[in-house]
């Protein structure tokens, strides 16, 4: 199950992108993020409860602001990068005027 954090508007697309059944809850993207975005969250997988990285509600709305310091359209997301089973991605395209 992947789950997109984020919006698009007229400026582009501006997700984070984490699939729970790669997720193993580790918290290394929670550590690493400069911003403090992302917290782990307990879902139900497969009818188990499952501990998962996520996009905190406060910044899903604002993604774009929140995550441009890290450059994730150059791939340099610290977050994408702590993922040991690369569990999180983004999708963060700009449009073209």
């Amino acid at each position: 199950m992947k789950v997109h954090y984020g919006y698009s508007n007229g400026s582009g697309d501006f997700y984070i992108v984490i699939d729970a059944a790669q997720c193993d809850g580790c918290g290394n993207c929670v550590v690493k993020c400069p911003q403090k975005a992302l917290e782990l969250q307990t879902v139900m997988i497969d009818l188990e409860d499952k501990s998962v990285a996520a996009v905190k509600e406060e910044h899903r709305k604002k993604i774009k602001y929140t995550c441009s310091p890290c450059r994730p359209d150059e791939g340099k997301a610290p977050c994408i990068a702590a993922c040991r089973n690369r569990a999180i991605c983004n999708v963060w395209k700009i449009s073209e005027k």
